[in-house]
């Protein structure tokens, strides 16, 4: 596989912590501890092949109404994470940032990602973005309320808004929109997931759960993904021509 046929940014929903710990009869927590060595996994595997942006849904908006004792546990692993990775992130020269709302995040958490994020902010090697308190409606609702903001103060033309410039809002402004959406644990929706931003993307989804997720899962993904023709509303015809004038 050439790196032309790679995706330059891979997003990946973390489903099935919870199955796969109920169908071993562990709590769901350690369900979730295990889903954390996928994490390093997904991290590892777009590093090794030269992928730039990997996106992970850790925690969405959605995620705030589960029993409070598995919210203080996610709050945990995100933390351990962040302070567990540390180095090893800055050595392999991964800048990590954090899409959604960390102002919602637990203190210790969220003060343990401020200092990933700044402390890797000179990594040039790939891109690690963390969804936490993330919710792509409203992502978008925001971006929107910043532009009306700035329209009303006569800073920008309302005739001139475009989708440019609400994506300038987003918080996943600084990254390329996904290339490939990866969902494991066999469910296939997108759960509020980078709905503006995949728009065409490539869509994969694998029966397999997220703690079992390995780099095999992740390479058929990848494949599958390299064999697909992205048209963007063209023909076939017209996206072999292009392919072959360049």
């Amino acid at each position: 596989m050439t790196s032309s046929n790679l995706p330059k940014h891979v997003a990946i929903i973390l489903d099935g912590n919870g199955r796969w710990a109920a169908a071993r009869g562990l709590a769901r927590m350690q369900g979730h501890q295990h889903g954390a060595q996928a994490v390093r996994l997904s991290v590892r595997a777009c590093r090794d092949r030269g992928i730039p942006y990997l996106t992970l849904y850790a925690f969405s908006v959605a995620n705030w109404s589960r029993p409070k004792d598995e919210i203080d546990a996610l709050m945990r692993i995100c933390q351990e994470f962040a302070e567990g990775e540390h180095d090893e992130l800055i050595r392999r020269g991964i800048a990590v940032q954090v899409v959604g709302d960390l102002e919602e995040i637990p203190t210790p958490t969220r003060r343990a990602m401020e200092k990933l994020v700044e402390d890797t902010a000179g990594g040039t090697e790939m891109t690690l973005a963390l969804a936490l308190s993330y919710g792509g409606r409203r992502d978008m609702a925001n971006a929107m309320r910043a532009l009306a903001v700035r329209a009303r103060a006569g800073l920008v033309i309302p005739e001139e808004i475009n989708e440019h410039s609400l994506r300038n809002f987003l918080t996943t402004s600084s990254m390329p929109d996904p290339d490939l959406i990866i969902r494991t644990g066999g469910e296939k929706r997108l759960s509020d997931f980078l709905l503006f931003e995949a728009a065409y993307a490539e869509l994969f989804f694998t029966d397999t759960l997220w703690p079992d997720f390995t780099e095999a899962t992740f390479e058929e993904a990848v494949a599958t993904y390299s064999r697909r023709q992205r048209r963007y509303g063209r023909t076939g015809e017209q996206v072999r021509r292009l392919a072959a004038s360049t």
